[in-house]
């Protein structure tokens, strides 16, 4: 038997080498800016995330591109999904749990196949407001009012009814006999909204994410009734949870980054790695504690399994029945 030449194995190993470092390379998307799309107006919690992205991906020196940020508001963030799922490269955008309750409460037809997961980023509490002369003392108050009356208040929600702000709050007063229908829920554009109904009275009370409601508690406009959280908040000390007003929920609202659905490999990796690389930064620490979020990140593969057992989860809470 004849041996094989030596400069053939070294040649075979080369080529081994070259070909396998070409696999798995990295290349940042091929246009010379990328867009982050916000599905809602500025300064809603989808904007604040993508423009922290925004920030961080710049002064981290992580992308060498332009980076742009572009609000397509309407419709429960149904404009901007639909725009980003019509696009072809260097586009992403923020998500969250509507993506998946829009669909199944019949209101949308996208869903979260529809486009490339790329990562979960972060969560955060819900709180339950009202404005700061209200009559309205305690989330215990709130809820004993609304069962022996379940129209005494009328309740405010952005961006569409079905999201988590709506959800965490029927979570809790089902659990002191209401029915979600009994409830008067008037549905806005946007947390900006919201805050002015309510201080204008055309709302008595109102739920949000804690990071949309903080900056109106800052200012003295309202009041923290309740927050979803396990226990106080070292930064809300005053603030009491649902458990300590007899209501047994915790709640975290999360939010993440999908692409278009036909996204390349090689721009699937460069935003896995990419995102890897920002929430471990230093700047990702500080925005988490600047918005009092929760460290919640996800890559590619945990976030495709993490949204199929969310989806899963808020068909079992809406007691949706589907064909899949």
């Amino acid at each position: 038997m004849k041996k094989k030449p030596l400069f053939l194995l070294l040649l075979f190993v080369t080529i081994f080498f070259v070909c396998s470092s070409n696999e798995f390379e990295i290349h940042e998307p091929t246009t010379k800016e990328i867009t982050i799309i916000a599905p809602s107006s500025i300064g809603g919690g989808w904007d604040i995330t993508a423009r922290a992205m925004q920030n961080i991906l710049l002064s981290e020196n992580l992308i060498d591109k332009n980076i742009h940020v572009i609000n397509k508001a309407g419709v429960g963030g149904e404009l901007g999904w639909k725009y980003t799922k019509d696009q072809t490269d260097s586009v992403i955008t923020i998500n969250s749990s509507l993506l998946i309750t829009n669909h199944l409460l019949g209101q949308s037809k996208l869903t979260y196949k529809d486009f490339t997961p790329i990562a979960t980023l972060a969560t955060e509490w819900e709180v339950t407001i009202v404005s700061k002369d209200s009559p309205i003392s305690s989330a215990k108050q709130l809820m004993d009012d609304l069962y022996k009356e379940p129209q005494a208040y009328k309740v405010g929600v952005s961006p569409r009814l079905g999201n988590d702000d709506q959800l965490s709050f029927v979570l809790a007063s089902q659990q002191v006999g209401l029915k979600t229908e009994q409830l008067g829920f008037y549905v806005y554009d946007n947390s900006e909204q919201v805050v002015e109904a309510l201080l204008k009275k055309q709302i008595d009370v109102a739920t949000m994410s804690l990071s949309e409601a903080k900056k109106y508690a800052d200012s003295n406009q309202i009041k923290l009734l309740v927050i979803s959280s396990e226990k106080r908040l070292k930064v809300l000390p005053e603030v009491p949870t649902w458990t300590e007003q007899g209501i047994d929920l915790v709640f975290e609202h999360w939010r993440g980054v999908m692409g278009p659905p036909n996204m390349s490999n090689a721009e699937i990796q460069f935003w896995d790695l990419t995102i890897e690389k920002m929430v471990m930064s230093e700047k990702w620490e500080k925005t988490l504690q600047k918005y009092m979020w929760n460290d919640f990140y996800k890559n590619r593969r945990e976030t495709i399994i993490f949204l199929e057992e969310q989806s899963r989860m808020y068909q079992q809470l809406m007691g949706i029945k589907t064909d899949s």
